[in-house]
Formats: C-alpha cells, sequence, structure tokens
C-alpha cells in the first residue's frame, strides 16, 4: 500500500514538473510576449521575466521592442528636373504596440521596407537634383512622414529616415564638375577685380600726394632703378613719358593745314633797282597797289595801262615797241588804251 501512494506521489510529481517546465516561459528585457488562447487574443501582455501558459492551449509570441535598423535597397528614379539618379537609404524604427504588431499585419518588418522603397521613389520625383544633393534635411523629414502615416495602425512607429547615398550618371558628374569649377574661377576673377580696384584707389591716392611734390616721383623711380639693379645689374631702366608718346601720336594724326592769306592789307614792296615812282612808290608797290590808289595817281594807272620797257625805267612811248618782247607783247600793247593802233 506504501509503495502505492508512493508511486502515485512521484507520478503527480513527474506529471507537475512536465507540466511547470511546458507552462514557463521567460521572457527577455526587450522583449513582450503576446499570448493567444486556442487562437484568441489574450488582452494582457506579459511583461519582461518569468511568466506561465496553459500548455497545449495558449501559444506565446515574443516581439522584439528594440530600434531595428533596416537599409533600404537602392532605388532608381528620375527627379523633377529629368535627371536619373540612383537613391539608397536606411530607415529606423520599433515597434510600441506588440498586439498590433503580430495581429494586425502579417511581417511588421517586410511591411516597413516595402513602404520604404514605394516612399523613396516618391520622394525623388517630387525633388529636384540640388535638393537631393543640398537639402536632404527636408526630404528626410518629408520621407519619414509618409512612411510613418500607415505604420502607426501596425503598431510600428518611424524613429529615423536618412538618404544615405545618391548615385549621379558618368555625363552629370562631369557637368558639374566644370560647373563648380566656373563657379571657383568667377570667384577668384571678383575677388581678383575687387584687389584691382582698391589697389587703383590707392595708387590714384599715391599720384595726388606725387603731383603736389615732384620731388616724391623722382624718389620713387631713383627707388626703382636701385631695385632692379640689385638683382640685375645688367638691366638699364630708362622711364619714357607716356604724354611725350601722346603728342607724338597727334602730332601724327593731325593733317596739314592749308595756309590762310593774312587780312592785313598788303604793304609796299621796294623797287627791284631802288628807283621809286614820282609819287614816292616803286613800280612794285603800284603793280600791287589796289585799284583805288591806280585811279587816283596818273603814274600808275599808266604803269597798269602801259606796258614797260624791261630795259628802263619808264613806260614806253607811243609807236615804240619795248625791246626784247615778242609778238604777244606787242598784242597786249596793241590792245591797251594807251597803244597807238
Amino acid at each position: 500500500m506504501v509503495e502505492d501512494l508512493v508511486a502515485a506521489g512521484v507520478a503527480v510529481g513527474s506529471a507537475v514538473v512536465l507540466y511547470a517546465a511546458a507552462a514557463a516561459r521567460v521572457v527577455k528585457q526587450y522583449e513582450r510576449g503576446v499570448v493567444l488562447r486556442f487562437g484568441r487574443l489574450r488582452s494582457g501582455i506579459r511583461p519582461p521575466g518569468f511568466t506561465l501558459i496553459v500548455p497545449f492551449v495558449d501559444r506565446i509570441h515574443k516581439v522584439n521592442m528594440q530600434i531595428v535598423t533596416m537599409p533600404v535597397p537602392a532605388q532608381d528614379g528620375i527627379t523633377r528636373d529629368n535627371v536619373t539618379v540612383r537613391v539608397d537609404a536606411v530607415i529606423y524604427f520599433k515597434v510600441v504596440d506588440a498586439a498590433s504588431a503580430l495581429i494586425k499585419v502579417e511581417d511588421y518588418r517586410f511591411a516597413v521596407s516595402q513602404m520604404a522603397q514605394t516612399s523613396l521613389r516618391s520622394i525623388i520625383g517630387k525633388s529636384d537634383l540640388d535638393d537631393l544633393l543640398s537639402n536632404r534635411e527636408k526630404l528626410n523629414q518629408g520621407l519619414e512622414l509618409m512612411i510613418d502615416s500607415p505604420a502607426v495602425e501596425w503598431g510600428v512607429t518611424i524613429d529615423r529616415v536618412e538618404i544615405k547615398d545618391v548615385s549621379l550618371p558618368e555625363t552629370m558628374k562631369r557637368s558639374m564638375a566644370r560647373q563648380a569649377e566656373a563657379d571657383r574661377e568667377r570667384r577668384a576673377r571678383v575677388i581678383n577685380a575687387d584687389a584691382e580696384l582698391q589697389a587703383s584707389k590707392k595708387l590714384a591716392e599715391a599720384a595726388g600726394v606725387m603731383a603736389e611734390q615732384p620731388a616724391a616721383l623722382q624718389l620713387r623711380l631713383l627707388q626703382t632703378v636701385v631695385a632692379v639693379a640689385a638683382e640685375k645689374n645688367s638691366t638699364l631702366v630708362l622711364p619714357f613719358p607716356v604724354e611725350l608718346l601722346r603728342f607724338l601720336e597727334r602730332a601724327a594724326q593731325q593733317p596739314a593745314q592749308p595756309q590762310v592769306p593774312s587780312a592785313e592789307p598788303a604793304k609796299a614792296k621796294p623797287a627791284l633797282d631802288g628807283r621809286q615812282s614820282p609819287g614816292g612808290q616803286s613800280p612794285g608797290a603800284a603793280i600791287d597797289a589796289p585799284a583805288e590808289t591806280a585811279a587816283a595817281d596818273p603814274f600808275l594807272g599808266a604803269l597798269t595801262d602801259t606796258p614797260v620797257d624791261p630795259l628802263g625805267a619808264g613806260p614806253v612811248p607811243e609807236g615804240r615797241q619795248p625791246r626784247g618782247t615778242g609778238a604777244a607783247d606787242t598784242a597786249s600793247a596793241e590792245a591797251s588804251p594807251g597803244s597807238t593802233p
């Protein structure tokens, strides 16, 4: 009888041990236990630590509550400014409601991954290339909102989304490199122009000071000669004023001006042989005199109307030709009023 009781006690103890072993579960600190009894969700979520379930009746599912780092595969897309790019990202999320993550979605990891890929493609199509390269913070926030909206119903919250890399075509890389080089060159030219402007202002002030003190220009010239002679003794510097070159250029370009006759009255010319006319003037002066003077003086009128003997001093008498004159002179003498036909 005692042996039967002992055997029964041992059997009951073994059954209790087996039951406890089958019912005992350990939930880790970063996990939560979701119990399904006959397929129905139990209201209580099992906290971390040791817990018991009904063997062969309850099933416990452990849900990880840690932040999950999931890489988003690279997506090819066309930006709003028609540039083909390849963008990949990384997403950080965690489960905040273990029951919803287990019941409302089949596989919350796969669902979040697919939602991240589609949202990334949508962000690429809505953005410009410059935004993808320089304004990533704004794109990351927009991408986070797009993924977080449907994920809230799954018991998942999106902690952070980061665009990791943007791959560009080789032609676009070369174009951007040329653009960056041109921008750098523009900055360098602007800086050089600004330096030239400041230097010109300082030189203008120095020129004003030297204009007030001409000796300062000579001293500056001597200093320049000394500086050049110190480096190369065989070099000789001869300053040549620019004003002289400009004067010579203007003189070469200026055309020859015609001589304008003077407005002064004609002066009396001296006689060729020193003899003067009865009026006190030489025959040459009488010839150059105006018509009014010739009309007033009979002698000058005779000179203008009567041929003159080249060997004599006076007019040729009537009926006589001057010596050494030709037929042209005779015709001229006959045509004059004082000559004899």
